[in-house]
């Protein structure tokens, strides 16, 4: 049988549609591999509950088809027990959770449910009666919670995606420390219909994958507006692209709890970056730091016992010791509490998303050191507090985050980044994130598996409209500033196709030229044009600046594309200068600055 282990989405749909693999005995044999005794797993399904899945299978057509997913054992699947790391705790939900439904709607197939810190109550991965989930690549650290099981299922190569949940870092922190990708969406983007809350008003299903692509490709099947979830949200508009040198606010002076080999790792990270063309930016962080304080320090540890109150009347010995003392603290709070906790929040969160209006995205370490297993049982409240610097501000104050494989630390363990950006800025990260996984090449996970090459998609990304500039508009022209202005993203160079005459205009300030197609059976030329995205809802006021006798219309390209691009009337090019023979307008302005 083939191996499918490190197999991404691609790669499994790939092998069915090629018939290499039969989607029954290349899912059972996958099953036959995993073992029950691995603390990664809480529950691994049976061969007749796998084959039930599959006989439900309508049609191989589906995004998803036979592709095998990992789900945090807080996130109901019908018929399977959920024990949110707390036997005591265990029943058996009649329906699915909402993500998991749109997941097998979409083809995928539960394999079992994972570990996590109990009731999602830790970034650690240690704080769970069915042991310590040991990191994919050293045994003695840990693995990152609360999501551990579903973190490490995918870095080994189990399988291709898994759910998390995220609500401090849950859904960053086993990114960070496993070498994958961490996909935190926007508060409400994603239902949370059907999962053991832990903060139900900061909650978030999260995404683990291999590659950046394979979140994106699961994060577009659970993205939905979902009427029984209080907290579920319509995105406002879609996501403003990072142009080709983003700008990102990075913490001043970063604190590493004297863990040298993640300090090493994140200036090698940030060499990096800027190689990729990003400009990195020092900021004084202490708003982030002051919010993130209000998690476990305030009253949201009281919405943590809202959720769990009536079963630690009777259970509270069940739980364990660390998760139920957090908890207990809620009795500390009063309702006044609440309302001046969530007063100050909303203060601290407009200040940093005033802040952030300044960049592309903040840039922080996903967690400022890697501890071991002993470490965490020495401390495990203050080293699991320092796991939370850059992540326990983040769903407070409302933000969209992506977790990013960086660099290997020198003692052989991963050290991840993690971009953070205000709400609905989702598509954004995961643009850059697979440029940046594009860049740094790294293995997937723990497989040993190159990552695959992204392809640039080849139309505009939803909310913006691909236009094609000929002359004062390209790159280094005086009238480019018109699109930076309006953030538009530059796509690429290439030609239109071989039916257009260029003229240079006369009387034009600046210079301009006119585009014109030709007619049948005249003689036409390819003409370099840049092609670039812009912003729809900035788009009018681009055309408003275009003078007569130019215009938008559609362009035909080399390769038979069509976009919007500049075309010019047929009258305003008699008795101007034919350059098409130059091949495009900055060879042109090149021969006049010779003269």
């Amino acid at each position: 049988m083939t191996s499918t282990l490190g197999w991404t989405i691609s790669e499994w749909l790939d092998a069915y549609r090629s018939q290499t693999i039969n989607v029954r005995d290349a899912l059972h044999s996958l099953r036959n591999q995993l073992d029950s005794n691995d603390p990664a797993w809480i529950y691994i399904l049976s061969a007749d509950e796998l084959d039930a899945q599959i006989n439900a299978l309508p049609s191989s057509e589906l995004p998803l088809y036979g592709v095998p997913f990992a789900v945090k054992d807080n996130i109901d699947v019908a018929g399977i027990p959920t024990t949110a790391a707390c036997p005591a705790f265990t029943y058996i939900p009649g329906e699915d959770a909402t993500t998991i439904a749109r997941l097998k709607a979409a083809g995928a197939i539960v394999l079992g449910k994972t570990n996590l810190d109990q009731f999602a109550t830790g970034l650690v991965g240690t704080r769970s009666p069915y042991g310590a989930v040991p990191n994919s690549f050293k045994a003695n650290y840990v693995s990152g919670g609360s999501s551990s099981g579903s973190g490490v299922t995918v870095a080994r190569g189990l399988v291709p995606f898994s759910l998390g949940t995220d609500t401090a870092g849950s859904g960053r922190i086993p990114a960070g420390f496993n070498n994958i990708v961490g996909l935190k969406p926007t508060k409400g983007r994603f239902s949370t219909s059907g999962v053991v809350p832990a903060c139900r008003s900061l909650d978030c299903v999260s995404i683990f994958s291999l590659t950046v692509a394979d979140a994106e490709t699961v994060a577009n099947v659970l993205d939905a507006f979902d009427s029984k979830d209080g907290y579920s949200r319509i995105a406002p508009a879609p996501a403003t692209y990072f142009p080709s040198k983003p700008r990102f606010a990075i913490p001043q002076s970063p604190e590493w709890f004297g863990d040298e080999q993640s300090q090493a790792a994140w200036e090698s990270s940030l060499t990096q970056l800027e190689a990729v063309g990003a400009e990195l930016i020092e900021i004084d962080f202490t708003p982030m730091f002051t919010l993130a304080k209000l998690l476990y320090g305030g009253a949201w540890v009281a919405e943590r016992h809202a959720v769990v109150a009536d079963f630690m009347a009777e259970h509270a010995d069940d739980m364990n010791s660390v998760v139920r003392g957090i908890i207990e603290k809620a009795e500390g709070f009063s309702a006044t509490d609440a309302y001046r906790g969530e007063y100050r929040r909303a203060d601290l969160a407009r200040e940093i998303q005033t802040l952030m209006s300044g960049f592309d995205a903040l840039l922080v370490p996903t967690s400022p050191r890697h501890p071991t297993i002993a470490e965490v049982e020495a401390a495990p409240v203050e080293v699991n507090s320092q796991l939370g610097t850059y992540t326990n501000f983040v769903n407070l104050a409302d933000c969209s985050a992506l977790a990013l494989p960086a660099v290997m630390r020198a003692d052989g363990l991963p050290f991840g980044i993690t971009l953070i950006a205000p709400a609905w800025q989702d598509a954004a990260l995961a643009a850059f994130g697979k440029q940046w996984q594009n860049f740094i090449q790294l293995p997937l996970g723990n497989t040993q598996k190159s990552a695959p090459k992204f392809n640039a998609p080849t139309t505009a990304p939803t909310g913006y409209v691909r236009l094609a500039v000929v002359g004062a508009h390209l790159t280094g022209m005086p009238l480019n500033i018109q699109l930076q202005e309006r953030k538009a993203l530059f796509v690429e160079s290439t030609f239109t196709a071989d039916s257009y005459r260029l003229f240079a205009l006369p009387n034009t300030t600046p210079p301009k030229p006119g585009l014109i197609r030709t007619k049948a059976g005249e003689t036409g030329a390819e003409i370099i044009v840049e092609l670039w995205d812009v912003p729809l809802q900035h788009f009018g006021s681009f055309v408003a600046l275009i003078p007569a006798p130019l215009g938008i219309g559609t362009l035909s390209l080399k390769d038979g594309r069509e976009v919007k691009g500049f075309i010019c009337e047929g009258a305003a090019v008699e008795g101007a200068t034919d350059i098409t023979h130059m091949g495009g307008w900055r060879a042109y302005i090149k021969s006049l600055q010779k003269n």
